[in-house]
């Protein structure tokens, strides 16, 4: 569980434990996050660590992974299993994708460009945060790998339209559209610390003359709130699927009615996540509504799922319940922290391999088949 005081950030490793050398030497997720504290400047590791209020989703997210079982099959043969699965067209190793999180030049001066040349060597998609720290089209021409971008629909709509037409120009593949920020949720780690867009840094591909730049206020709400917009609406969807030839994404969704609306507004994907814990604190795991959100989405639209993910062991977890593919944010944060680009790799080099470990011991042999299987394979405990 973490805790309130920063002691424990949310993977649960020993800040006095020691610390791997290097990103090479790490064998775990957690380890990455270890090495990362260390190199990270504090006030940006409370930005990318912290939840909303009393961090109870935060800390909720990754234990609710832990409870479901796996019911594994024996004397399957798994010589020839694959990870290898479709998104929007786009054959992919993994079932697995870059969530979408905001300013990584904290974390690493190679940012977002690090991460999406890390994602783009392993042939998986990326999806960039409206609040990155580096222009949609740099952050293109440094991967070919399928690159998504995601989007807050901001209080004047022409500029949403203008950057996704931007952005679509530049060639990003699809659009995560938010929905579960019409205000920014409370996290008092950033209060406490004054956060705001650091010296030295832009939000590049939301700036616009004369307007503000996030480099004032005292948290995310009072740095960032002319990001958002709290009118929005499902029309705000289909305007947006309308505007573009590129598949949309709704992100931030934990319920299967809103699942249904997103896709009768024009969604391709649908997306579940509580934003990593970090708005509505009391919201629910993202592992104990997927299944219900899925079984809405089947055979209508592409479903991801983010929050709390690992270890690879959850991909699986995730596939089973309905998911087609798992996004992860923070562990890629670490690997950024830790070694930029190596760290990156490093961190999909585990899931993936932990992935595959999985579906060997689970008797398993492709995300298809972990689709099919379902509730056979992956329950609940008790």
């Amino acid at each position: 569980m973490t805790s309130r005081d920063g002691t424990s950030p949310a993977a649960g490793f020993n800040p006095a434990a020691p610390r791997p050398a290097g990103v090479d030497a790490a064998v775990n997720l957690a380890d990455l996050e270890a090495l990362a504290a260390s190199r990270i400047e504090r006030t940006a590791w409370d930005y990318y660590r912290s939840g909303a209020w009393d961090e109870t989703t935060l800390a909720r997210n990754t234990d609710a992974w832990r409870e479901l079982e796996i019911h594994y099959r024996g004397m399957v043969d798994v010589s020839g299993r694959h990870g290898r699965t479709t998104l929007f067209g786009r054959e992919v190793p993994c079932p697995l994708v870059l969530a979408p999180t905001a300013m990584q030049k904290m974390a690493h001066p190679d940012g977002e460009c690090a991460a999406a040349r890390a994602a783009g060597a392993a042939g998986l998609p990326m999806c960039l945060s409206s609040l990155s720290t580096t222009a949609l089209e740099d952050v293109r021409a440094a991967t070919s790998g399928p690159l998504w971008m995601q989007i807050y629909i901001s209080q004047d709509r022409g500029f949403t339209r203008d950057l996704v037409a931007r952005a679509e120009a530049a060639g990003i593949e699809a659009f995560a559209v938010t929905a579960d920020t019409p205000v920014w949720g409370i996290r008092e780690r950033d209060m406490r610390n004054g956060f705001r867009v650091p010296d030295g840094l832009r939000i590049v591909n939301l700036e616009r003359p004369g307007g503000p730049t996030g480099h004032s206020g005292v948290g995310i709400g009072g740095a960032l709130s002319w990001t958002i917009d709290a009118t929005l609406t499902w029309k705000d969807v289909e305007m947006l699927a309308s505007s573009t030839s590129r598949p949309v994404l709704v992100k931030g969704l934990c319920r299967p009615d809103d699942v249904r609306a997103a896709i009768d507004s024009g969604a391709k994907g649908v997306w579940i996540s509580n934003h990593g814990g970090r708005q509505l604190d009391g919201a629910p795991a993202t592992a104990d509504v997927l299944a219900e959100c899925a079984g809405a989405a089947r055979g209508r639209a592409t479903v991801v799922v983010d929050g709390g993910v690992r270890r690879g062991i959850d991909i699986l977890r995730a596939v089973a319940l309905g998911a087609d593919a798992v996004a992860v944010g923070r562990p890629i944060l670490w690997g950024l922290g830790a070694g930029g680009e190596a760290g990156v790799r490093r961190a999909l080099d585990i899931l993936r391999a932990e992935f595959e470990l999985a579906m060997a011991l689970a008797g398993v042999v492709s995300p298809a088949e972990i689709r099919t299987l379902g509730r056979d394979l992956v329950r609940r405990r008790g």
